[in-house]
Protein backbone atom coordinates (compact mmCIF):
# COMPACT_ATOMS: atom_id res chain seq x y z
CA UNK A 1 0.00 0.00 0.00
CA UNK A 2 1.51 3.02 -1.13
CA UNK A 3 1.32 6.25 1.79
CA UNK A 4 0.94 9.84 0.41
CA UNK A 5 1.68 12.60 2.77
CA UNK A 6 0.11 15.74 1.53
CA UNK A 7 0.20 19.31 3.16
CA UNK A 8 -2.88 21.68 3.26
CA UNK A 9 -4.62 18.24 2.47
CA UNK A 10 -7.51 19.25 3.58
CA UNK A 11 -8.80 21.65 1.24
CA UNK A 12 -8.53 23.03 -2.18
CA UNK A 13 -5.69 20.96 -4.85
CA UNK A 14 -4.74 19.20 -1.29
CA UNK A 15 -7.82 17.48 -0.50
CA UNK A 16 -8.61 16.85 -3.88
CA UNK A 17 -5.53 14.91 -4.44
CA UNK A 18 -6.37 13.08 -0.97
CA UNK A 19 -9.68 11.99 -1.98
CA UNK A 20 -8.18 10.77 -5.22
CA UNK A 21 -5.61 8.38 -3.91
CA UNK A 22 -7.72 7.21 -1.06
CA UNK A 23 -9.83 6.35 -4.00
CA UNK A 24 -6.93 4.31 -5.29
CA UNK A 25 -6.83 2.29 -2.38
CA UNK A 26 -3.57 4.22 -0.64
CA UNK A 27 -2.76 5.56 2.92
CA UNK A 28 -3.06 9.17 3.08
CA UNK A 29 -1.61 11.76 5.80
CA UNK A 30 -3.31 15.43 5.34
CA UNK A 31 -1.66 18.01 6.76
CA UNK A 32 -3.40 21.03 7.97
CA UNK A 33 -4.30 23.38 10.76
CA UNK A 34 -7.72 23.71 10.99
CA UNK A 35 -9.75 21.01 12.70
CA UNK A 36 -13.47 21.43 10.60
CA UNK A 37 -11.59 20.25 7.63
CA UNK A 38 -9.67 17.64 8.96
CA UNK A 39 -12.76 16.50 10.17
CA UNK A 40 -14.84 17.08 6.81
CA UNK A 41 -12.21 14.68 4.74
CA UNK A 42 -12.28 12.04 7.24
CA UNK A 43 -16.21 12.12 6.86
CA UNK A 44 -15.68 12.22 2.96
CA UNK A 45 -12.73 9.42 3.26
CA UNK A 46 -15.66 7.12 5.15
CA UNK A 47 -17.88 7.87 2.56
CA UNK A 48 -15.95 6.20 -0.03
CA UNK A 49 -14.87 3.28 2.30
CA UNK A 50 -11.34 4.46 3.30
CA UNK A 51 -11.84 5.50 7.15
CA UNK A 52 -9.03 3.07 7.80
CA UNK A 53 -6.32 4.70 5.63
CA UNK A 54 -6.74 8.41 5.86
CA UNK A 55 -5.11 10.37 9.15
CA UNK A 56 -5.61 14.42 9.84
CA UNK A 57 -2.32 15.41 11.31
CA UNK A 58 -2.98 19.22 12.87
CA UNK A 59 0.09 21.17 12.48
CA UNK A 60 0.96 24.88 12.73
CA UNK A 61 3.43 24.71 9.34
CA UNK A 62 4.29 28.30 9.97
CA UNK A 63 6.44 26.80 13.29
CA UNK A 64 10.02 24.96 12.44
CA UNK A 65 10.09 23.25 15.43
CA UNK A 66 5.96 21.87 14.78
CA UNK A 67 6.77 20.85 11.15
CA UNK A 68 10.18 18.94 12.42
CA UNK A 69 7.79 17.12 15.37
CA UNK A 70 5.82 16.36 12.05
CA UNK A 71 8.43 14.89 10.58
CA UNK A 72 9.62 12.42 13.34
CA UNK A 73 5.60 11.38 13.67
CA UNK A 74 5.56 10.36 10.28
CA UNK A 75 8.65 8.67 10.65
CA UNK A 76 7.12 6.52 13.33
CA UNK A 77 4.41 5.42 12.24
CA UNK A 78 5.80 4.99 8.46
CA UNK A 79 8.34 2.77 6.91
CA UNK A 80 8.72 4.50 3.65
CA UNK A 81 6.42 7.43 2.07
CA UNK A 82 6.02 6.86 -1.91
CA UNK A 83 4.71 10.81 -2.16
CA UNK A 84 5.08 13.94 -0.34
CA UNK A 85 2.88 16.90 -2.00
CA UNK A 86 3.46 19.93 -0.59
CA UNK A 87 -0.12 22.25 -1.29
CA UNK A 88 -0.07 24.45 1.37
CA UNK A 89 -0.17 27.69 1.53
CA UNK A 90 -2.23 30.59 2.50
CA UNK A 91 -1.94 34.05 0.57
CA UNK A 92 -1.55 37.34 2.69
CA UNK A 93 -1.08 39.97 -0.20
CA UNK A 94 -2.44 42.29 1.99
CA UNK A 95 -2.05 44.15 4.77
CA UNK A 96 0.36 44.70 7.74
CA UNK A 97 3.90 41.90 7.90
CA UNK A 98 3.33 39.21 10.14
CA UNK A 99 5.70 36.87 11.85
CA UNK A 100 5.55 33.46 13.43
CA UNK A 101 6.40 32.62 16.97
CA UNK A 102 9.77 31.85 15.85
CA UNK A 103 10.04 35.01 14.07
CA UNK A 104 10.15 34.54 10.13
CA UNK A 105 7.88 36.30 7.82
CA UNK A 106 4.59 34.64 7.68
CA UNK A 107 4.77 33.64 4.28
CA UNK A 108 8.81 32.57 4.11
CA UNK A 109 7.71 29.95 6.70
CA UNK A 110 4.58 28.58 5.58
CA UNK A 111 4.93 28.64 1.93
CA UNK A 112 9.00 27.78 2.26
CA UNK A 113 10.67 26.85 5.00
CA UNK A 114 8.21 23.89 5.88
CA UNK A 115 8.58 22.70 2.37
CA UNK A 116 12.34 22.48 2.84
CA UNK A 117 11.97 20.91 6.12
CA UNK A 118 9.08 18.26 5.29
CA UNK A 119 11.48 17.68 1.98
CA UNK A 120 14.57 17.22 3.66
CA UNK A 121 13.35 15.61 6.63
CA UNK A 122 11.62 12.94 5.22
CA UNK A 123 14.11 12.31 2.16
CA UNK A 124 15.28 8.78 3.93
CA UNK A 125 11.57 7.80 4.21
CA UNK A 126 11.18 8.61 0.53
CA UNK A 127 13.86 6.89 -1.05
CA UNK A 128 12.80 3.33 1.05
CA UNK A 129 9.76 3.75 -1.33
CA UNK A 130 9.88 2.24 -4.38
CA UNK A 131 9.32 5.21 -6.91
CA UNK A 132 9.36 8.21 -4.41
CA UNK A 133 8.20 11.54 -5.61
CA UNK A 134 8.19 15.35 -4.48
CA UNK A 135 5.57 17.24 -5.63
CA UNK A 136 6.13 21.29 -5.20
CA UNK A 137 2.97 23.04 -6.12
CA UNK A 138 3.56 26.75 -6.77
CA UNK A 139 4.12 29.01 -9.81
CA UNK A 140 7.44 27.58 -11.45
CA UNK A 141 8.29 29.04 -14.55
CA UNK A 142 6.28 32.69 -13.97
CA UNK A 143 9.34 35.19 -14.33
CA UNK A 144 7.56 37.89 -11.17
CA UNK A 145 9.22 38.04 -8.16
CA UNK A 146 13.08 37.74 -6.70
CA UNK A 147 15.07 36.22 -3.69
CA UNK A 148 15.28 39.26 -1.58
CA UNK A 149 18.92 38.34 -0.46
CA UNK A 150 20.01 41.12 1.95
CA UNK A 151 16.70 40.78 3.82
CA UNK A 152 14.99 37.27 3.46
CA UNK A 153 12.59 38.37 6.04
CA UNK A 154 11.53 41.34 4.18
CA UNK A 155 11.84 43.55 7.20
CA UNK A 156 11.69 46.65 5.06
CA UNK A 157 9.68 47.59 2.14
CA UNK A 158 7.23 44.60 2.91
CA UNK A 159 4.17 43.90 1.10
CA UNK A 160 1.97 41.06 0.28
CA UNK A 161 2.70 40.48 -3.08
CA UNK A 162 6.81 40.47 -2.55
CA UNK A 163 6.48 38.21 0.03
CA UNK A 164 4.36 35.33 -1.73
CA UNK A 165 6.00 36.04 -4.88
CA UNK A 166 9.49 35.58 -2.87
CA UNK A 167 8.43 32.51 -1.41
CA UNK A 168 7.87 31.06 -4.96
CA UNK A 169 11.19 32.09 -6.24
CA UNK A 170 12.69 30.14 -3.37
CA UNK A 171 10.57 27.24 -3.51
CA UNK A 172 12.40 27.17 -7.63
CA UNK A 173 15.92 27.13 -6.49
CA UNK A 174 14.90 24.55 -3.48
CA UNK A 175 13.92 22.32 -6.05
CA UNK A 176 16.93 22.93 -7.86
CA UNK A 177 19.34 22.17 -5.05
CA UNK A 178 17.57 19.28 -3.45
CA UNK A 179 18.84 18.06 -6.98
CA UNK A 180 22.04 18.96 -7.16
CA UNK A 181 22.20 17.87 -3.21
CA UNK A 182 21.50 14.31 -3.79
CA UNK A 183 22.32 13.49 -6.69
CA UNK A 184 22.44 9.95 -6.44
CA UNK A 185 18.54 9.52 -4.99
CA UNK A 186 15.73 7.56 -7.00
CA UNK A 187 13.28 10.75 -5.30
CA UNK A 188 12.02 12.69 -8.44
CA UNK A 189 11.21 16.32 -7.51
CA UNK A 190 8.61 18.38 -9.46
CA UNK A 191 8.06 21.70 -9.21
CA UNK A 192 4.33 21.81 -10.85
CA UNK A 193 1.88 25.10 -11.59
CA UNK A 194 -1.39 23.65 -11.83
CA UNK A 195 -2.69 27.04 -13.21
CA UNK A 196 -5.72 28.70 -12.94
CA UNK A 197 -8.04 26.51 -10.37
CA UNK A 198 -11.49 27.43 -8.71
CA UNK A 199 -10.25 26.85 -5.12
CA UNK A 200 -11.02 28.44 -1.32
CA UNK A 201 -7.96 30.75 -1.94
CA UNK A 202 -10.19 34.13 -2.89
CA UNK A 203 -11.77 33.06 1.19
CA UNK A 204 -8.46 35.10 2.42
CA UNK A 205 -8.99 38.68 0.17
CA UNK A 206 -10.32 41.37 2.09
CA UNK A 207 -13.95 42.69 0.34
CA UNK A 208 -14.80 43.61 -2.84
CA UNK A 209 -11.78 41.57 -4.25
CA UNK A 210 -12.56 38.63 -2.43
CA UNK A 211 -16.35 38.59 -4.59
CA UNK A 212 -14.48 39.84 -7.53
CA UNK A 213 -11.91 36.76 -7.67
CA UNK A 214 -14.83 34.58 -7.15
CA UNK A 215 -16.57 35.84 -10.25
CA UNK A 216 -13.51 35.78 -12.10
CA UNK A 217 -12.90 31.76 -10.41
CA UNK A 218 -16.13 31.20 -11.90
CA UNK A 219 -15.24 31.95 -15.60
CA UNK A 220 -11.79 31.08 -16.02
CA UNK A 221 -10.96 28.52 -13.58
CA UNK A 222 -10.61 24.89 -13.84
CA UNK A 223 -12.33 22.88 -11.57
CA UNK A 224 -10.78 20.89 -8.25
CA UNK A 225 -11.75 17.33 -9.95
CA UNK A 226 -10.45 18.03 -13.45
CA UNK A 227 -6.82 19.86 -11.72
CA UNK A 228 -5.98 16.94 -10.23
CA UNK A 229 -5.83 14.56 -13.25
CA UNK A 230 -3.02 15.67 -14.83
CA UNK A 231 -1.35 15.43 -11.20
CA UNK A 232 -2.09 12.40 -10.60
CA UNK A 233 -0.65 11.47 -13.52
CA UNK A 234 3.03 12.77 -12.96
CA UNK A 235 2.78 11.46 -9.53
CA UNK A 236 2.35 8.12 -10.64
CA UNK A 237 4.26 8.53 -13.61
CA UNK A 238 7.26 11.15 -13.09
CA UNK A 239 9.84 12.12 -15.51
CA UNK A 240 12.88 10.51 -15.66
CA UNK A 241 14.67 13.41 -14.35
CA UNK A 242 16.01 14.49 -10.73
CA UNK A 243 14.34 17.66 -11.02
CA UNK A 244 11.51 19.05 -13.52
CA UNK A 245 8.52 21.43 -13.46
CA UNK A 246 5.97 21.86 -15.29
CA UNK A 247 3.05 24.14 -15.83
CA UNK A 248 -0.07 21.39 -16.09
CA UNK A 249 1.13 19.02 -18.88
CA UNK A 250 3.83 20.61 -20.37
CA UNK A 251 6.85 20.25 -18.86
CA UNK A 252 9.29 23.66 -18.97
CA UNK A 253 12.87 24.12 -19.25
CA UNK A 254 15.50 24.79 -16.43
CA UNK A 255 17.07 27.14 -18.10
CA UNK A 256 17.74 30.77 -16.68
CA UNK A 257 18.56 32.57 -13.47
CA UNK A 258 15.23 30.77 -11.98
CA UNK A 259 16.63 27.81 -11.35
CA UNK A 260 20.69 28.58 -10.98
CA UNK A 261 22.51 25.99 -9.22
CA UNK A 262 24.70 28.65 -7.23
CA UNK A 263 21.63 30.53 -6.23
CA UNK A 264 19.94 27.67 -5.38
CA UNK A 265 22.98 26.16 -2.76
CA UNK A 266 23.29 29.73 -1.57
CA UNK A 267 19.98 29.62 -0.56
CA UNK A 268 19.64 26.14 0.79
CA UNK A 269 22.67 27.17 3.07
CA UNK A 270 21.39 29.87 4.39
CA UNK A 271 18.26 28.16 5.16
CA UNK A 272 20.23 25.69 6.73
CA UNK A 273 21.63 28.10 8.68
CA UNK A 274 18.05 29.56 9.69
CA UNK A 275 16.07 25.96 10.66
CA UNK A 276 18.83 24.26 11.84
CA UNK A 277 21.20 21.28 10.95
CA UNK A 278 19.40 18.18 11.15
CA UNK A 279 18.94 14.48 9.91
CA UNK A 280 22.14 14.58 8.53
CA UNK A 281 21.36 17.03 5.76
CA UNK A 282 24.85 18.15 3.12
Amino acid sequence: MQTVVITGGTDGLGKGLALHYLRQGARVLAVGSTPTKGEALLAEAAAVSAADRVAFLQTDLTSVMATKELVAEIESTCPSVDKLILCAQRYRLFGARTVTREGFEHSFALAYLSRYVLSHGLRKALESAPRPVIMNVGTPGVPLGRIHWDDLQLTRRYSGFKATLQSFRANDLHGAAFAALYADTPIRYIGYNPGVVSTGMPNHLPQPLRALTKASLAVLAASVPKAVKPMARLLDEPPAGPFAIYRTTRQLSLKGPAFDQDDALRLHRLTQDLVGAAWGWP
